[in-house]
């Protein structure tokens, strides 16, 4: 089912009411009821037992059970609960206690980790004849209505991560994702989604270490793919160096080599060798939000750069 562009979102839109800051501290409930219509239309509730491939949810190759029993069985033994908390709850059904939690509990975190999950069963659901919805049209909507309602967060990846201006996000997050996701990237994706992961949580130490290891491990990728030699502890300066020497960087750009090589290596690895998690000692360093926001940024058009660059080599 599209999104209906009714006639007070576009009165709305001429009176310039919504917002392009997010805010990232309440779900409002027009948002989640939003989110459990999508769920809804995507996967009827508790209707069919089909097959999941839910390796990667609960550790298993197969699980027969439906969608939101799987969900609600997952929720239970994370949190360490025999039941779901929630209020009102007079049917059984295992979609109307994992959306009855979705639409009470107050914890962010919890919505966002409920979202997640349903996110994910979305994108491994099997059985194309019981759903309205296809699983990209699901979340492109998740993904919208995060925007609409002003909320600064976004399902890539299969992760939700957090969106500090969507123009970034569109044109140098997302595609660096996109990128990422090729096999051979496996490692720098993985990085990357944790750096994402921990700025979110507000662990800003440790963005700044998992975007370096996106970044070197983008670099020593690049190097596997073009048989170009290099010591296995070699550091992000080095391996910089290496993609400099074998032209990664196009002729017409070596006059500004000293810059661009000091905006490559000062903006991301320097940055986490002085306030990232090495020994902290005496004098333990803050790092600001807005400074984890740049490097985590900056390692994404970074590792854009970088991709496209050797895709020029071939």
């Amino acid at each position: 089912m599209a999104i209906t562009d009714l006639y007070f979102k576009r009165r709305m839109r001429e009176r310039g009411e919504y917002s392009d800051v997010y805010q990232y501290e309440e779900l409002p409930q027009k948002f989640r009821v939003q989110i459990v219509h999508i769920w809804k239309e995507t996967i009827k509730p508790d209707l069919s037992i089909v097959q999941y491939n839910t390796e990667n949810l609960i550790g298993s190759n197969k699980s027969s059970r439906t969608a939101y029993e799987t969900v609600h069985k997952i929720l239970l033994k994370e949190l360490g609960l025999f039941e779901l908390p929630v209020e009102h709850d007079t049917f059984d059904g295992h979609f109307h206690k994992v959306s009855n939690y979705f639409l009470n509990v107050g914890d962010v975190e919890l919505v966002l980790t409920v979202l997640e999950l349903m996110c994910k069963m979305i994108l491994l659901y099997q059985n194309k004849d019981i759903k309205n919805h296809s699983e990209s049209e699901a979340i492109e909507e998740t993904n919208i209505r995060f925007k609409e309602n002003g909320i600064g967060y976004q399902y890539e990846n299969g992760q939700i991560i957090r969106v500090d201006s969507q123009l970034i996000h569109a044109e140098v997050v997302k595609p660096a994702l996109q990128l990422l996701n090729k096999p051979m990237y496996k490692g720098a994706q993985e990085e990357f989604l944790k750096a994402h992961e921990h700025y979110r949580h507000g662990d800003y130490g440790n963005v700044l270490s998992e975007c370096l290891k996106a970044f070197e491990s983008t670099m020593l990728t690049i190097c596997d793919n073009q048989g170009w030699k290099y010591d296995k502890k070699s550091t992000a300066n080095t391996l910089v160096n290496i993609c400099m020497d074998n032209n990664l960087i196009p002729d017409f750009w070596q006059s500004h080599f000293n810059s661009l090589k000091s905006l490559l290596t000062s903006s991301i690895a320097t940055p986490r060798n002085k306030l990232g998690s090495h020994g902290k000692g005496n004098n333990e360093k803050v790092i600001s939000e807005y400074l984890a926001s740049y490097i985590l940024h900056m390692t994404a058009s970074t590792i854009l750069f970088l991709a496209k660059s050797e895709q020029a080599l071939k």
